[in-house]
C-alpha cells in the first residue's frame, strides 16, 4: 500500500484562489484557475479535510515515474463524484471541469493501479473507528443483484438471469455488519451466485484477515459451505426464509447488503451497467461507496460509543 496523502488535515476556503492539494503544492496544478463548487455532489471543505489525509499519494511524488499533474486533485475528485452521482457521459463534463479525457485518465489510472479500493478502504477504516469498531471487521454478509446493462455492454460481459429475467451484469458483494463494502465483483448476469462467491471470497480473505464469519442466502447452499470452511477457515452462515412466511419479512443480516444495493441505485450511474469493462464497474461501486463515507465522516455528531 501506498504512503497516505497527508498526516495533517486542513482549514479551506471554498473560495480560495489556490488549494492544498498535492497537484497544488508539488505539482502543476497552479498553471489552471480555480473553479467553484456549486454541484451537490462536491465536497465540502470538511469532507475535503478527511478526504484529503486519505488519498494515496501519486507515484510521480514518490519517485516512481510519470509527470507531475496539472490538474487539482479536489476537483478532479469532485469531477468523478459528479459523473457517479448524476449518471452523464464522460463526454458530458461540464466546462468548469477540466477536460473530460483528463478526468477519465485519473479515473482510469486510479482503477488499473487499484487506487480507489485504497482509498476506499482507508474510508471504510476511518467510518468504522469513528463508531468505535475495529478498523477490520470480523463478519459480513454476501448477496449478488443482478441490473440491467446498457448497449455498450458487449456480449462477453453481459448475460441472461432467469430467475431475475434481467438481461445484463451481476454485482456480487460482501458487506460489513454496518453496510459497509468489502469487496465487489462484477460478471455476465448468468454467473451462478457459488462460483462467483469462491473467487470473490477468496479476494475478501486475503485483504481482510479477521474475517470469520459471512451470513448469506439459500442462494449459497451446497458445497460452498464447506469449500469456505476448509480453504478460508471462514463460517459461510445461510439465513433461510421459513416455508411459512408469507409477505414481506425483514430477515435477519440480510437486510443489511439489501440496504447497501439500494445506496447504489441512488447513485445514477449505477442505476444500470453503462461501463463497457467490469473493471470500471466495480470501480464506479467504490467511488459511490466513497460518497456515502465522505458525508458520514465529515457530519458532525456524537464520538465512538
Amino acid at each position: 500500500m501506498s504512503l497516505s496523502y497527508a498526516s495533517e488535515s486542513v482549514q479551506f476556503n471554498s473560495v480560495a484562489p489556490s488549494c492544498d492539494c498535492l497537484a497544488h503544492v508539488y505539482g502543476n496544478a497552479a498553471d489552471h484557475p480555480d473553479r467553484v463548487r456549486r454541484y451537490p455532489s462536491d465536497m465540502t471543505d470538511a469532507e475535503w479535510a478527511v478526504v484529503r489525509d486519505a488519498m494515496p499519494v501519486p507515484a510521480w511524488l514518490e519517485g516512481r515515474g510519470g509527470q507531475p499533474e496539472g490538474y487539482c486533485h479536489r476537483v478532479m475528485l469532485d469531477a468523478i463524484r459528479y459523473v457517479t452521482d448524476n449518471g452523464i457521459k464522460w463526454r458530458a463534463m461540464p466546462v468548469d471541469f477540466p477536460p473530460w479525457d483528463r478526468v477519465y485518465a485519473f479515473f482510469r489510472r486510479w482503477r488499473d493501479h487499484a487506487l480507489v479500493r485504497e482509498f476506499h478502504d482507508r474510508l471504510r477504516s476511518k467510518v468504522r473507528e469513528n463508531l468505535g469498531r475495529d478498523a477490520e471487521p470480523s463478519a459480513g454478509v454476501i448477496d449478488s443483484k443482478s441490473v440491467k446493462a446498457d448497449a455498450v455492454v458487449g456480449a462477453d460481459s453481459r448475460g441472461f438471469d432467469g430467475g431475475k429475467l434481467v438481461n445484463g451484469r451481476k454485482r456480487h458483494v460482501v458487506v460489513d455488519t454496518l453496510g459497509l463494502l468489502l469487496g465487489v465483483m462484477v460478471t455476465a448476469a448468468d454467473t451462478g451466485d457459488r462460483a462467483a462467491a469462491q473467487v470473490l471470497l477468496r479476494q475478501v480473505a486475503d485483504t481482510h484477515h479477521q474475517l470469520e464469519l459471512v451470513w448469506a442466502d439459500g442462494g449459497y447452499t451446497g458445497g460452498l459451505v464447506e469449500y469456505c470452511l476448509a480453504t478460508f477457515a471462514l463460517v459461510l452462515a445461510i439465513v433461510k426464509r421459513s416455508d411459512d412466511t408469507r409477505g414481506f419479512v425483514v430477515l435477519p443480516k440480510r437486510w443489511i447488503v439489501e440496504r447497501f444495493f439500494a445506496h447504489l441505485m441512488r447513485t445514477r450511474r449505477l442505476a444500470r451497467d453503462f461501463e463497457r469493462r467490469t473493471t470500471s464497474a466495480e470501480a464506479m461501486v467504490y467511488w459511490s461507496m466513497t460518497l456515502l463515507m465522505t458525508r458520514r465522516l465529515a457530519r458532525p455528531g456524537p464520538g465512538p460509543g
